[in-house]
């Protein structure tokens, strides 16, 4: 379903769920019946065009996929064609396959006994204390779930995601707190060599008090130190162990591992994870990633993967000020200038390994002040590292670089990048190279550096002003970028899910993956009729049902309005909106009042399993999805009674003048609730 208003305008790619993929064309008042009605314009393929009322937004998703860069590449579906039939069969099959293996791992765990950790209160304050920063609510949430999760005697399995920076680390320190306490062992797997010297370096200081042995298996470690640390590992002289996928070896063996954290467990293959899915039945483990899971995901694993999100920023962090610029070797200067001035680091981002060396010189004889570095994916791996881990070390100040640095160490003395071509990136991606910088408590700083703005296309250059004016912290993860969305499902629910994604959008793929989870929780097999139910609901009544524009006039407000109503699931909700509507645009007319209790009819409606209510002067009809939804002995005896017609197997038709708009709407709500009371 749409969430903001930034989703919908004009040329916005969008799926019908009985229609398919089409265009969003704008909103048009229409009179049908001598009724004014307001409908949204999708345009499909050949120009067909398709109105869809109002009150029947939430039959719309927006549609993004991970190989849509453009608005322009959306695969529109031709109306009254076989195609989106087709796809919807293969959607249901694979989304009770993924829904099938998402409950398969729970059941697994709930099977499996996992070790109950005791939490000694004076020694975990002791150890908390040394946290030199103020704890945020979400940590604070994040911390006590975990503590709360290894304390039972079943196997953790948790995953806390987090922007950049949020304290995802601390969470993970004090996870490991917990386990050594209790005698266990830790092990804290990481992608990169780079970063487990960070990691390292981070629990190193953190645990200087305390009498805990922490060491790291890399390739910087000579043969002999990486067998001296395998042995005392083995003997439990190791208390943490820090390392890249070597720690997952055969040759490594635990005296007793209580504990594994995982972080960014997705950029490990798929020989590695499935080593760690055999250790997940035995011991509590702990995932962290920076990657944004939206709402729905949630939703759709809650109960099946614990997860905890910290999206609320640390005290003192500075939103990253973020500058739009054509490229000018005086503003490369004085940026580059201005940053180490204060014995700060630059990344200078070119994406042109073919080119970089040229613009490496080109940048010494521009800023020969600055001490200069090359880091690329095309180099050896070892010396890319050498050089990386130089850069940490504040060996230099510049690095020239690709895009290899869009996930990778914190460092937090690098408070300015600049990045040239800006514009060959995507929103998401700048969103994530600009978080490369502002890790600490000083400002930092964006250039995104282009050639020409005149030249650039309406979509560039509303990226770039997009990406420029969201400067508030934490931004990124609160809007959760779509690309990274479907990211963040490829790794949660596996790649192979990117294909059906493609074909529906991610909007109701992840919708529809919640629905089947539910679907086999409750023992029945899912069919596109019952993934959608809750969608496909419609009520047309005959009656002027929207929010005229001499009451909202301007179009964007309306629109909000419209998608915020669409989106209610209960008559609170709509008590809440219909107060702030009288509170700011004044008393509501009759269609904007006609619109809220149609949508509390289609909540009511869903419970119900009703597919489509028609109604009109002359009585109501009632389209029901299956005869079990209501008991028949109650249908039998309305049929007796001649308050009803069998129309067909699945179609009541009630028969009543209903002439008024108010005696139709309070009729339906009445004829509802005795349904509701008769339902089986």
């Amino acid at each position: 379903m749409l969430r903001n208003l930034t989703e919908l305008y004009e040329g916005q790619p969008v799926v019908h769920i009985e229609h398919g993929v089409g265009r969003y064309t704008g909103l048009k008042i229409i009179e049908v019946g001598g009724i004014n009605m307001e409908y949204i314009i999708i345009t499909y393929a050949d120009n067909d065009k398709l109105y869809v009322p109002v009150s029947s937004l939430h039959l719309i998703s927006s549609y993004y996929s991970s190989g849509t860069t453009s608005t322009q590449q959306a695969p529109l579906h031709k109306l009254g064609s076989e195609a989106w039939s087709r796809s919807k069969v293969k959607i249901v099959k694979q989304l009770r396959d993924v829904a099938a293996e998402l409950l398969d791992i729970h059941s697994q765990r709930l099977v499996k006994k996992g070790f109950s950790f005791n939490l000694n209160i004076d020694k975990y304050k002791l150890f908390s204390n040394g946290f030199n920063f103020k704890i945020t609510p979400d940590q604070e949430k994040a911390i006590n779930a975990v503590l709360s999760d290894m304390c039972k005697p079943l196997p953790m399995d948790r995953l806390v995601c987090g922007d950049v920076g949020f304290g995802k680390t601390e969470v993970a320190m004090r996870a490991a707190f917990l386990a050594i306490e209790n005698n266990k062992q830790v092990a804290i797997l990481v992608p990169t060599t780079l970063l487990a010297q960070q990691h390292f370096d981070n629990f190193s200081k953190r645990f200087e008090k305390f009498n805990i042995c922490i060491k790291m298996i890399s390739r910087f470690c000579s043969k002999r130190d990486e067998i001296e640390i395998i042995k005392k590992t083995y003997e439990g002289k190791v208390n943490i162990l820090i390392g890249t996928h070597k720690i997952l070896q055969k040759n490594i063996k635990w005296r007793d591992l209580g504990l594994l954290i995982i972080d960014e467990e997705h950029r490990f293959g798929v020989r590695h994870k499935e080593h760690i899915k055999l250790m997940r039945s035995d011991i509590d483990i702990l995932t962290l990633t920076a990657t944004p899971i939206p709402r729905t995901l949630n939703m759709a694993i809650s109960g099946i993967r614990d997860l905890s999100i910290i999206a609320t920023p640390p005290e003192l962090r500075r939103a990253v000020k973020t500058f739009v610029l054509e490229y000018d070797n005086i503003i490369v200067r004085e940026a580059i200038l201005r940053e180490i001035s204060r014995g700060g680091q630059v990344y200078y981002l070119y994406n042109n390994v073919k080119n970089i060396d040229n613009t490496a010189r080109k940048l010494k004889e521009l800023v020969p002040e600055a001490s200069i570095a090359v880091g690329h994916g095309q180099m050896n791996e070892r010396n890319l590292e050498i050089v990386m881990n130089c850069f940490y070390k504040k060996r230099f100040n510049v690095l020239i670089c690709t895009s290899i640095i869009e996930t990778g160490i914190d460092i937090y003395n690098v408070n300015t990048i600049i990045i040239e071509q800006a514009n060959q990136f995507g929103l998401a991606q700048l969103h994530q190279l600009r978080g490369r910088v502002g890790r600490s408590n000083h400002q930092a700083y964006a250039y995104l550096l282009i050639k020409n703005k005149k030249i650039l296309t309406k979509d560039t250059r509303k990226r770039l002003d997009t990406i420029s004016s969201l400067d508030e912290i934490g931004v990124g993860f609160v809007i959760a970028t779509h690309d990274l969305e479907i990211r963040g499902a490829g790794e949660l629910l596996g790649k192979d899910q990117s294909g059906q994604i493609e074909k529906i959008g991610f909007s109701l793929y992840i919708e529809l993956l919640n629905n089947a989870v539910k679907s086999l929780k409750s023992g029945h097999e899912p069919s596109w009729t019952d993934l959608t139910r809750s969608q496909l609901t419609e009520v047309e009544l005959r009656i002027p049902a929207l929010l005229p524009e001499y009451y909202i006039n301007d179009i964007n407000t309306r629109l909000s309005f419209y998608k915020r109503i669409a989106r209610t699931v209960c008559s609170n909700e709509i008590d809440e909106l219909k107060k702030e509507l009288i509170y700011r645009f004044g008393v509501l007319p009759d269609p904007a009042f006609y619109l809220l209790e149609i949508t509390i009819i289609r909540q009511q409606a869903q419970e119900l399993g009703i597919k489509r209510i028609d109604g009109n002067e002359k009585g109501i009809v009632i389209e029901i999805i299956s005869k079990h939804c209501i008991d028949t002995s109650y249908l039998k005896e309305l049929i007796i009674q001649d308050k009803v017609k069998l129309d067909a197997p699945m179609r009541l038709r009630f028969i009543n003048e209903l002439q008024d708009y108010t005696m139709r709407i309070e009729y339906l709500k009445m004829l509802l609730s005795d349904l509701y009371q008769h339902r089986t």
